[in-house]
């Protein structure tokens, strides 16, 4: 059994509420609530301090969609064959149609907001009318063959196409999102057979530049400077090959500068699971995985990870159970579900504000 960073860390319990959905936290304090069918913008403290019921925007959605708010109070939409935005009334700002998504009727990645709400980006499939330059030929539709995918940069006001690059990518899943200081955007794909591949692009006066990228490794979130964190998964697409680890590369150089095999958290390294990579502050990144002790039932655990060297630093000691979902809330706290009840925790930390109710 691999005892690395096994040491016990306290958490600090504050609050309880019940709500359920899958939460993000986005710019401004507010909080992201989906629940299906339904989409809802909360402020974050008012919804942590239980007032579940009083979203400041709401969208009924689809499905086949994937949306995401924006700064103003309005929306983004990619659907099947779409990307649009709404305004805060509900009214459609633009629409841009673009080829039907292969493999499967249904937007396969959310768009991206720019930090000041200016730019969009979004990962869309292109069609290839010519067979032989097709990177995907569909054999029994044959005005359904595609080139590889093109990363778009839209402007947020108009929907007008600023910059596009193609992506050596047929995704299956995309995911992406703006650095902080709204400098770049970071795009992760996962293509069959391929796994992820990642990029990092820059918008510009002449539109869309990409300047490095990496392999094998999803974007899990950034880090203080220019560092971006990336996770890679054991899929089993090279056997040879195949392993769990975080690894930090700096935007500016591409070069990887700290790297976490996570066998060394692990108890059964061929079976153990890492769900995600959380950045929790500018000193810690948690990440949750599900264990398979020789004896006894699946754990699911937290890790407490260095955000500068990857260094583990220990395990989260929970007084109440967790679940794998987490969710960070841009202060150094973060959320986790109980069935219906949503727990925020802290670390041992001065100050720290209690809220909601035990």
């Amino acid at each position: 059994m691999n005892t690395m960073g096994d040491e016990r860390i306290d958490v600090v319990p504050l609050g309880t509420i019940r709500a359920r959905g899958t939460l993000q936290a986005v710019a401004g304090g507010r909080l992201v609530v989906r629940t299906p069918g339904l989409l809802e913008v909360h402020d974050g403290a008012d919804f942590l301090a239980g007032m579940t019921a009083s979203a400041i925007a709401a969208l009924p959605t689809k499905d086949d969609e994937r949306a995401v708010p924006t700064p103003d109070g309005g929306f983004v939409v990619a659907g099947a064959a779409s990307v649009r935005a709404l305004g805060s009334d509900g009214a459609t700002r633009w629409e841009l149609p673009h080829a039907p998504w292969h493999g499967s009727a249904r937007a396969h990645s959310a768009p991206a907001v720019s930090p000041d709400g200016r730019l969009v980006s979004a990962v869309v499939p292109v069609l290839e009318p010519d067979k032989a330059k097709a990177a995907l030929v569909y054999d029994l539709e044959p005005d359904r063959n595609y080139a590889w995918d093109d990363l778009l940069l839209l402007d947020a006001a108009t929907g007008e196409v600023l910059g596009r690059q193609q992506l050596r990518s047929l995704a299956s899943a995309a995911v992406s999102s703006w650095h902080p200081d709204g400098g770049a955007v970071v795009v992760s794909c996962w293509t069959a057979w391929q796994s992820w591949s990642t990029w990092w692009a820059e918008p510009r006066a002449d539109g869309l530049r990409i300047f490095g990228g990496t392999w094998m490794h999803s974007l899990a979130g950034f880090l203080p400077g220019s560092r971006v964190l990336t996770q890679r998964y054991a899929e089993h697409v090279f056997p040879d090959d195949d392993r769990d680890e975080l690894a930090a590369y700096d935007l500016d150089s591409g070069e990887q500068v700290a790297l976490l095999d996570l066998a060394e958290l692990a108890v059964a390294p061929e079976d153990d699971e890492f769900f995600s990579a959380e950045v929790l502050d500018a000193r810690h990144v948690l990440v949750p995985g599900r264990v398979y002790p020789k004896v006894g039932a699946p754990e699911i655990r937290h890790w407490l990870v260095s955000a500068d060297s990857l260094r583990p630093l220990g395990r989260l000691d929970y007084p109440a159970p967790v679940g794998e979902d987490v969710t960070v809330l841009r202060d150094g706290t973060w959320l986790t579900h109980d069935g219906d009840r949503l727990h925020r925790w802290g670390l041992e930390r001065a100050g720290a504000p209690h809220v909601g109710s035990r």
